[in-house]
């Protein structure tokens, strides 16, 4: 259906409970497509939470970088000043543009920069080649097939037109590409003195860009500091 006749005859909008994100009443695809357009906002709620309990000083860098891409997000939508498709359709829209689309540009922020942290950063390990590439791409389709979906979902929900979810990818892959690169060449190597500062002493914050792989090394790490508690605890029961 043209989007024409979509604005001309709109359907019957029903909103998911507290997030206010609408889809045509009795409309499955929509009511899953609903929900998969909250994904940018699980994302957000994970990096807080990560930043919370790991206070590790890439991911807050990351994370940065989602936040100044919002704001490039907002400056563009207030210098374009295009409107949205079908304008008064829904009840509650938080922003009156749509160019270019928030959800479309970061998805597509977190996808790409995602993508080259697989790829650039993450060191490979020589014993297990082959199975740690298969992950990396299984999680690379799994990730485009995420990023594709947001951003088919505004459109189908008439909250932006193709060429808004379009120019919001190319911004955001774009902010990605560079704020990876900037954090790699420029925020890296200064991540051990940041470290040392009393404040991230104090708030436990702390550098793991020099461990290849942190799941491994945490792993072991706790492995085996529970051991030893385990037979110092043996010791004394004897």
């Amino acid at each position: 259906m043209a989007l024409e006749e979509q604005c001309s005859a709109p359907p019957r909008w029903q909103a998911i409970s507290v997030t206010h994100v609408e889809f045509p009443e009795g409309d499955l695809t929509g009511k899953l497509l609903a929900y998969i357009s909250l994904l940018p906002v699980a994302i957000l709620v994970g990096f807080v939470t990560l930043i919370v309990f790991k206070r590790e000083l890439h991911t807050i860098s990351f994370f940065t970088g989602v936040l100044l891409n919002e704001g490039v997000n907002w400056v563009l939508k207030h210098i374009l000043r295009e409107p949205r498709p079908c304008a008064g359709s829904h009840t509650t829209v938080y922003a009156e543009y749509g160019m270019p689309s928030n959800h479309s540009q970061l998805i597509w922020f977190f996808v790409v920069y995602f993508f080259l942290f697989l790829y650039l950063r993450m060191h490979q390990t020589n014993n297990a080649r082959c199975v740690d590439l298969l992950w990396r791409h299984v999680l690379s389709i799994v990730l485009l097939g995420m990023a594709s979906s947001v951003s088919y979902s505004r459109v189908y929900l008439l909250y932006h037109t193709w060429s808004q979810v379009f120019y919001g990818a190319v911004t955001g892959s774009t902010m990605a590409i560079i704020w990876f690169f900037f954090t790699q060449e420029v925020l890296t190597p200064l991540f051990p003195k940041i470290a040392a500062w009393p404040i991230s002493e104090y708030f436990l914050v702390r550098d793991t860009s020099l461990i290849p792989n942190i799941l491994w090394f945490e792993y072991t790490v706790t492995r085996s500091e529970a051991r030893n508690r385990q037979r110092k605890l043996g010791t004394k029961l004897q």
